[in-house]
């Protein structure tokens, strides 16, 4: 296969490209289109400069100290400090992956030649992305408006030959960084240093990494619903494309289709299908509406997020010789905003799970024991595995208060609203990493309900996602040391392993899950 070719400030940035960058698998590169409009701006900045007319940041002070002016002379000097005084972040430093999706969020911004930066800066930038020397940021330190200014001058500090960055497998200084690979410190110029500060890579860094994780937890949801459909012996009624033509959210649709198509061809579900029960409990019947919401979610907040990793967020704008403009691009509220709804939408994925999970011990399914388990008394069976998910499904609930509804002045009242988008990225990150454990934990008590339903064989897909998962971890007769299932079944979550079977699956026997909506929910 041919490399993959990214063009800066030019091609459409998505969530699966600025991963591909930074993995590896696609390359950067700066046309000369790029480069005509990189330097135009530049030379604009340098001609504000030579005339001295007051131009925020380039030749006057920052946020109260706007109306300070500052001199030819001492101009490139502001910029080198404002990375220093502004590097004030605190706490455990970010991932490195996603502290190097902010040099390509930034490189992309940079690129599309509105921001004044110098070529040479731009190229540092992307050595870095390149060369895997990424900085280290602190988690800390955000209001997420005026930019996410503390995490993205620790990034840019090693531009100028301070701060860490993690390169060849270890921390270490700047200063040993340009000893190994012969680099000099950046001379940075008028507007340079604002320029690499001011804008929402930190909160786009985040999102990037949150549409991706959310994305397989609701494809994993849907399989692993399905799975314990089968095992409870729920009913695929409410899965019917008529009763969802009549409530059309795209969301309900995708997931009721693609459940469907799940359990088509299951022995388990013909076996029952003349039974007296009426209904099954909401965590079983609703799943489409449920898991259809988040759908929605998800697809609200990546396309907002496409939107924002192909933007100007910088501060002041240079639009042209006669017009350059300080706005408030670098305010992160449109994200901030989306990203508590989706750390809302993940935890509902972790509430209903939860409740699936209780569902399954309570017995009240033919031929399903009460907790999973035929010899209890002696045995506790699954149990305590509920603690587990309840107490992480209430920790998420605590983290589901809205960032983005708190707002603090800052800057002596010249930054009066903030959005604290900042925040909001980081904890929707962690309610995904809890919803993971809810999920692994949801698969076992679904696998373990669905070995009662033999000799009956359910439909291809998760006849052989159950063996997936058996292959990782054996049925239980009696009481063991759980938490080893539990770590296992995180891992085959982390992993993707039951999507990798059902696309094995889909491509072995040429079976689809595709809907209509596909293009929407399963891109990005």
């Amino acid at each position: 296969m041919s490399e993959q070719i990214f063009k800066l400030g030019e091609d459409w940035l998505t969530v699966g490209k600025a991963l591909s960058i930074a993995k590896g698998n696609t390359s950067l590169i700066i046309t000369d289109e790029a480069v005509k409009k990189i330097s135009k701006s530049w030379n604009i900045v340098q001609q504000i400069v030579d005339k001295g007319h007051p131009v925020y940041g380039i030749n006057t002070g920052f946020g109260p100290l706007c109306t300070t002016k500052i001199s030819k002379s001492e101009t490139s000097v502001l910029q080198s400090n404002i990375l220093q005084s502004h590097s004030v972040g605190v706490g455990k430093p970010i991932d490195k992956d996603i502290a190097k999706l902010m040099l390509i969020l930034k490189a992309q911004s940079l690129a599309k030649g509105y921001s004044g930066i110098a070529l040479n800066t731009l190229e540092r930038i992307i050595w870095h992305i390149e060369n895997n020397a990424i900085p280290v940021v602190p988690s800390q330190g955000s209001v997420g408006a005026s930019g996410d200014l503390a995490p993205l001058s620790h990034l840019f500090l090693p531009l100028i030959g301070l701060g860490k960055v993690s390169y060849n497998n270890e921390i270490i200084t700047s200063e040993i960084l340009f000893k190994k690979t012969g680099l000099k410190p950046i001379a940075l110029g008028p507007k340079e240093g604002l320029a690499l500060i001011n804008g929402t890579q930190f909160i786009a860094a985040h999102a990037v990494k949150v549409v991706a994780k959310f994305h397989a937890l609701l494809a994993q949801a849907d399989i692993i619903g399905a799975m314990m459909i089968e095992g409870l012996q729920g009913s695929v009624k409410p899965f019917y494309n008529e009763l969802h033509a009549l409530r059309p959210f795209k969301g309900n649709i995708h997931v009721a289709k693609r459940v469907k198509k799940l359990l088509k061809g299951s022995e388990i579900m013909e076996d029952h299908i003349d039974c007296e029960k009426v209904q099954d409990p909401y965590s079983i019947r609703c799943i489409p509406q449920v898991h259809g919401a988040s759908r929605n979610t998800w697809l609200h907040l990546k396309e907002l997020v496409e939107v924002e990793l192909n933007s100007v967020t910088d501060n002041p704008v240079i639009i042209n010789k006669e017009l350059t403009i300080s706005g408030g691009n670098f305010h992160g509220q449109p994200l901030a905003m989306a990203l508590d709804y989706a750390c809302l939408a993940v935890s509902e994925i972790g509430n209903i799970s939860d409740r699936r999970i209780y569902l399954a011990l309570e017995g009240n399914s033919p031929g399903v024991p009460k907790l999973l388990m035929k010899d209890t008394g002696i045995n506790s069976g699954y149990m305590i595995l509920q603690y587990t998910t309840a107490a992480l499904a209430s920790e998420n609930k605590g983290l589901c208060f809205p960032s983005s509804a708190d707002s603090i002045p800052t800057s002596l009242g010249q930054e009066d609203h903030v959005s604290m988008g900042s925040i909001g990225g980081r904890k929707a990150l962690q309610v995904l990493g809890n919803v993971e454990k809810i999920l692994a934990i949801e698969l076992l008590t679904a696998a373990q309900a669905f070995e009662f339903r033999k000799p009956l064989k359910s439909g291809i897909f998760l006849d052989e996602v159950h063996n997936a998962v058996r292959d990782q971890v054996p049925f239980a007769c009696k009481d063991r040391v759980f938490a080893n299932d539990i770590e296992k079944g995180i891992q085959m979550i982390r992993n993707k392993t039951i999507l990798k079977v059902v696309e094995r699956v889909q491509k072995e026997h040429g079976i689809s899950l595709t809907t209509k909506y596909s293009n929407e929910f399963e891109v990005y």
